[in-house]
């Protein structure tokens, strides 16, 4: 096959949108050019890309294909691009970014230091769950990712910048609030409020429950941390939340940390990426600055 570039860049656009029109606009071509570039691989390959039902478009098989390998190749060409930016001194670019949903409390203002230092680098940061960021590393689409506890036998490189404890909170009413080293066999009677299945935070409050032998009950499955917050606030049930998610509550006396024995459960936040892959000049500082310095520039953010 004797395919460019450009028709590539073209068919991805197109295949990602499902819509010509979408693509002449995002690449600033005109439909026709489009359509003309989209023609062209279709001859290169041998095979229609795309069959048209109604008004919309889908992919053909070796569209999907086609498409697996436009995104890869145009990921190692923009990694490609910044690895020269950095050989030549200049920290431009694009720093790609996703965090676990929880991080999201942190990151930016870590960002907003780094974006002070690296003004030329743009930044795109996608919140998310755990499913979908090891669904991104196994992808090799983000330059970075944050999040808990790596999984076990994953191709990852993963270094810990920061602790990331989870704690019980309850509303100052509950009979709980003031009481000291309260049991855990307590909390049996107990409900609690939890994150869905596969959240990393629900991971590893069943690990950590299995190994005391305690079984609790969950009233309530909610995806996101304020959702919990807010009915635990109602008295819905008690939540276990990441500490990092409860400044804002713990200040307006909202929410209290109860005291219960063998909490908090300490955890870490991790910076990881696809092992073996060539991070940009912009992302190994990007790495190397939470490495070295967000444990610190965050804890004193909250002295202040």
């Amino acid at each position: 096959m004797h395919l460019t570039i450009r028709q590539l860049q073209v068919f991805e656009a197109t295949a990602r949108l499902l819509s010509f029109r979408k693509a002449a606009d995002e690449l600033h071509l005109s439909q026709p050019a489009v359509s003309m570039q989209i023609k062209q691989l279709e001859e290169n390959v041998g095979l229609p890309l795309f069959e048209k039902l109604g008004k919309q478009i889908y992919m053909t098989e070796a569209g999907r294909e086609i498409y697996h390998y436009s995104r890869s190749i145009g990921q190692l060409l923009t990694e490609a691009d910044e690895v020269i930016n950095g050989l030549k001194g200049a920290y431009q670019g694009r720093l790609s970014i996703s965090v676990a949903s929880t991080a999201n409390y942190f990151v930016p203002t870590l960002l907003g230091t780094f974006h002070k230092r690296f003004p030329g680098v743009t930044v795109t940061l996608d919140v998310t769950n755990r499913k979908a960021l090891l669904e991104q590393l196994n992808q090799n689409q983000v330059d970075l990712v944050v999040m808990g506890q790596p999984p076990e036998g994953a191709n990852l490189e993963a270094g810990a910048f920061m602790e990331n404890p989870l704690v019980i909170v309850a509303p100052p009413t509950h009979a709980l609030a003031k009481q000291s080293n309260i049991p855990l066999q307590r909390l049996e009677d107990e409900v609690f409020l939890t994150r869905e299945r596969g959240s990393g935070t629900r991971d590893a409050i069943e690990r950590f429950f299995t190994q005391h032998e305690v079984q609790i009950s969950t009233g309530m499955e909610i995806a996101s941390n304020e959702a919990i917050k807010q009915s635990v606030q109602a008295g819905l049930g008690l939540g276990l939340l990441s500490r990092d998610t409860l400044e804002m509550e713990l200040a307006l006396g909202k929410l209290v940390i109860l005291d219960v024995e063998d909490f908090p459960i300490v955890r870490h936040w991790y910076v990881m990426h696809r092992k073996g892959k060539r991070l940009s000049t912009v992302a190994q500082a990007f790495k190397y600055f939470l490495l070295e310095e967000a444990n610190k520039l965050l804890h004193d953010t909250h002295k202040d």
